[in-house]
């Protein structure tokens, strides 16, 4: 009888054990369950984009600065005032130019002058017409000396009064050479001794000078005589091919080139003459005047800013991992911490080629258009950017803090018979809250677990989270 009691008492004891023993397993479970924060794998709508921020810039930027050194005399702008391209600006005092500037006005009326001859140049022809005449007679001209220089230099009629003539120089010579020998006693200070000798020292020079006369006629051209007057022929001739040339580019009108010479020349010197002034380079608003009446300038020195308003445009920075889901045309949304409450609509118009590495990340720059800019959005402001880059219908979806990356494979953790279970999955197309499932054992309306056991989340965009 105590046996049976005994026996009964350990039963009891295994079932009270098993009783407890569920109860807490069932416990622990329905904790665990509670302890979870799941969502429901669901199908809808996405809207897949790609978020940055950056800044506003103008259409067309431009700082202003002289390229030359003077004093600010005239000053016709205001800040927020609009302007075309071509409108001066401001003008230097023209007593402070420096003097190549001021002798360009003169020049540029001498050089408007000159393609007006050309474009009108009867006188042009007449000129060249009469050098071409007088070019051939000078060739002429010289072709006659040169043939001369191959016969002797004289006539005998002119050799024979050359000779008259150095005979009576040294009859002269001798009559003066004996009358000084006739004073050659007397001092040297007598005057009748120096008139005598005065004398016999021109007689002398006359007798060499006929002398060296007749020897020259005597004699024929030498060699330096030749080459002299062959050297004048071959210059005769070039001139005269100058002229030719002259002659045939005038005789029907002036040289196309010429006249585009000319009118190099204004342009040259009216771009000298706008050194003087500042004009606008483009249409647009002056947002900045760095300058008064009286400054003095120097070249480099900016006295305003001109920007294009007419298009806003934001320059962001896109990571390397989504560049390629980019693409010019998009639609983007933008906000402004700056302007509270309002969204404004751009499109992307350019979008980079190469990316910048900066920080250790490949950044690529995009350029959107505001589509709605008003007077609140300002060049500089910095911009929230969401691209939309894909927008897909009725399909399979999980939020993103679900996901988790596990030896290299996303998974999220399905909550199945009460237990998280990882599933494997492939995602599609992105957006900041939630992803496109393309393969994975996932139905609709499995719970997904958002914060699973045992895993660490990290920053991001998606804020997917890796698994430890």
């Amino acid at each position: 009888m105590k046996r049976k009691w005994i026996l009964y008492l350990v039963i009891a004891g295994i079932i009270a054990a098993a009783f407890l023993g569920l109860r807490a397993w069932q416990n622990a479970r329905a904790a665990l369950n509670t302890a979870f924060q799941t969502e429901p794998i669901q199908r809808g709508n996405l809207t897949a984009s790609v978020g940055a921020t950056g800044s506003v810039r103008a259409n067309q930027s431009a700082l202003l600065a002289w390229q030359t050194s003077g004093q600010i005399g005239k000053i016709t702008v205001a800040v927020g005032d609009t302007v075309t391209a071509g409108q001066v600006l401001a003008e230097l005092e023209k007593s402070s130019l420096a003097q190549n500037i001021i002798l360009a006005e003169a020049d540029l009326v001498a050089a408007r002058r000159n393609l007006e001859e050309l474009l009108n140049s009867d006188l042009a022809r007449a000129q060249a017409q009469l050098a071409l005449v007088q070019a051939q007679k000078n060739l002429e001209d010289a072709q006659k000396r040169r043939q001369s220089k191959d016969y002797a230099r004289a006539s005998q009629a002119t050799i024979d009064e050359a000779r008259a003539n150095y005979i009576l120089a040294q009859n002269e010579y001798e009559k003066q050479k004996e009358i000084y020998e006739g004073f050659a006693s007397l001092p040297e200070d007598d005057p009748r001794r120096a008139l005598a000798l005065s004398n016999l020292a021109n007689a002398q020079r006359a007798r060499d000078r006929a002398l060296a006369n007749l020897n020259y006629l005597l004699g024929k051209p030498n060699d330096l005589e030749v080459a002299e007057a062959d050297a004048n022929v071959a210059l005769a001739e070039a001139r005269l091919k100058d002229a030719q040339r002259e002659w045939e580019r005038l005789k029907n009108g002036p040289d196309p080139r010429d006249i585009q010479a000319a009118q190099a020349r204004i342009a040259a010197l009216e771009a000298t003459l706008k050194l003087a002034r500042l004009e606008a380079p483009f249409t647009g608003v002056i947002t900045e005047v760095r300058s008064k009446v009286g400054d003095q300038v120097a070249p480099g020195t900016v006295s305003f800013r001109l920007d294009d308003l007419s298009r806003l445009l934001v320059e962001v920075q896109v990571l390397e991992v989504d560049i390629n889901r980019i693409r010019v045309g998009q639609s983007a949304k933008l906000t402004f911490d700056a302007i509270p409450g309002k969204e404004y609509a751009a499109k992307v118009v350019e979008v980079g080629r190469v990316g910048t590495l900066v920080n250790g990340v490949v950044n690529f720059n995009v350029t959107l258009e505001l589509n709605d800019a008003d007077e609140q959005v300002k060049p500089g402001m910095t911009a929230a950017v969401t691209i939309l880059v894909q927008q897909l219908e009725d399909v399979l979806l999980v939020p993103n803090r679900a996901v988790r990356l596990r030896e290299g494979q996303r998974v999220v953790y399905v909550l199945r018979n009460g237990l998280p279970t990882p599933v494997p999955i492939r995602l599609g197309a992105t957006s900041e809250t939630y992803s496109q499932v393309l393969e994975g054992d996932l139905r609709e309306g499995d719970l997904v677990i958002l914060n699973p056991p045992t895993t660490t989340t990290f920053g991001g965009q998606p804020p997917f989270s890796r698994e430890q």
